[in-house]
């Protein structure tokens, strides 16, 4: 199809999208947030828990770590196979936990407050294994090479299992630094309902800083086999101001923020402009929360440099709204930011949740955004963050809502091992490793089991999407991707003006 058609053809389609919704269409966002809580579960590995909600799935990865004499079971699997891979874990569990912080009581509101902490607590009680040592982090388990020859469920993976770690001789300070950041930001979550846990990982988090920091390097270059899934394409510069950072929120150490302070022109952090903020670059979150600090009166005498970051976080506040004189973020057709083509909705997630978190900064403090093509309030931002959202709900032109299970029409043929093979739990035969290939993969059939809360990766650059379990590109979703969402659903059932839950309280031990 020539590419003018294509152009045409997704011009024609948004217009008659408009013309057949309502101008205001109304979505639930409380039914979001529970699913896309449900959707963590599924992607749960280890020994599921009694009040596991998503039932097809079954216990796996029971024997992770046993060959290195380390127990690394547990975690989650971050998209549709079976590795455990350290780096998008963390900063999963460090968006979970922004989240929360950020919007707990719109949470506990929805009557998710224990389901969120629970996603949280799965993530970081891997963590505090996989710390076993002062100076040792256990950073991946299993190799994404040897899964992918294999279509298998969890609970019959006959992949290898071999764990990696990092060590003073094999560093890897990018993840270090993300899971130093993930457990400050947890240990926030948790400080009022669960002190001792809350001190656990704060106590995990430092030690890791400080491995992180002493011993510089990135991580795929100690543990080679990572490079084809998650390389650390940004180095481990970011990651190191963002754990210093999220430190210093959860001790008000100002050791940590002079650290993010010297080392803010050194290490990229008001040098860098970004357009990207995602699992592999942390720099726009650094900026974002930086320039948060200005407000405090306790922060004066770092004002100048936190002005710094402040610039670089406005620049891409207004890249993504396009009021920049260049440097804007792509839109697709129908609205949608675009980053790239390979899932693209990881960094509409992660976009909208920053934009959400700093247009509610600016209102409390009662500040509008300069950017170069004008001035924009509080709102401005907030309504772009919820037309993402919507779009991804289903006011797009493909009429699809991108979170499985939401809605009359999602996707049905996720490109995801287990809920695309009947259930463990109903049929116990074992599926090896290239029969999950002959006998599922291909099917045209919609998967058995519904990855509900799932955000798939999206249309292209032209809205369109192709359901077919196949196209990973497009239909593969990860745990990165749903993360951010969590408050940002909470935030927007709250300005639709969901009502309050009776049975959570934000006190309520965990």
């Amino acid at each position: 199809m020539p590419r003018y058609f294509q152009h045409w053809l997704a011009a024609v389609i948004l217009v008659i999208v408009v013309t057949i919704l309502p101008l205001s269409e109304s979505f639930d966002y409380g039914e979001a947030l529970t699913k896309s809580l449900l959707y963590l579960e599924s992607q749960r590995s280890g020994r599921l828990p009694h009040n596991q909600r998503v039932t097809w799935r079954h216990h796996s990865g029971l024997s992770d770590g046993l060959e290195q004499g380390v127990d690394l079971v547990g975690g989650y699997y971050d998209a549709g196979d079976n590795v455990k891979f350290g780096l998008p874990m963390a900063f999963t569990v460090t968006m979970l936990s922004w989240g929360v912080i950020e919007y707990g009581e719109q949470i506990a509101d929805a009557g998710e407050y224990h389901h969120a902490l629970e996603a949280i607590k799965w993530g970081t009680d891997y963590f505090v294994k996989a710390h076993s040592h002062h100076n040792v982090l256990w950073a991946q388990v299993g190799d994404g090479d040897t899964d992918h020859y294999c279509w298998q469920r969890p609970e019959d993976m006959t992949t290898s299992r071999r764990a990696y770690k990092l060590d003073e001789n094999h560093p890897g300070s990018d993840v270090a630094g993300e899971t130093a950041a993930a457990m400050a930001a947890a240990s926030i979550v948790f400080r009022r309902i669960n002190p001792h846990y809350s001190h656990l990982l704060l106590h995990h988090a430092q030690q890791l800083f400080e491995f992180g920091d002493k011993y510089r390097g990135k991580y795929d270059e100690s543990i080679g086999v990572v490079k084809g899934n998650y390389p650390s394409v940004s180095g481990y510069m970011d990651e190191l101001l963002w754990a210093a950072l999220w430190i210093y929120k959860a001790t008000e150490n100002m050791e940590y923020l002079k650290y993010v302070v010297e080392k803010g022109t050194s290490f990229g952090g008001t040098t860098w402009a970004m357009t990207e903020f995602s699992w592999d670059v942390k720099y726009v979150g650094v900026q974002i929360i930086a320039s948060m600090l200005l407000l405090e009166e306790k922060h004066k005498e770092f004002k100048q440099v936190l002005e710094q970051y402040r610039s670089k976080a406005e620049h891409y506040i207004c890249a993504c709204l396009n009021k920049n004189n260049s440097t804007n973020l792509r839109r697709t057709p129908g609205g949608l930011l675009y980053t790239r083509q390979w899932n693209n909705m990881q960094y509409v997630s992660a976009s909208t949740f920053l934009l959400t978190v700093y247009s509610d900064h600016l209102k409390t403090s009662n500040q509008t955004l300069e950017c170069h093509g004008g001035t924009l309030g509080p709102d401005d931002i907030l309504s772009l963050a919820k037309s993402q959202v919507d779009y991804i709900l289903g006011s797009n032109p493909m009429a699809t809502s991108y979170l499985v299970g939401y809605g009359p029409t999602y996707p049905k043929r996720v490109h995801h091992r287990g809920a695309s093979m009947e259930s463990y739990r109903e049929s116990k035969g074992f599926i090896g490793c290239t029969q999950g290939y002959d006998n599922w993969y291909g099917k045209r059939d919609p998967n058995p089991h519904t990855l509900v809360g799932a955000l798939v990766g999206g249309p292209d650059s032209e809205d369109g999407f192709e359901d077919d379990r196949g196209n990973y590109v497009q239909t593969e979703a990860c745990t990165y991707n749903t993360a951010p969402l969590v408050g940002v659903f909470a935030r927007l059932r709250e300005l639709e003006g969901g009502e309050k839950s009776s049975t959570i309280s934000l006190l309520s031990s965990s």
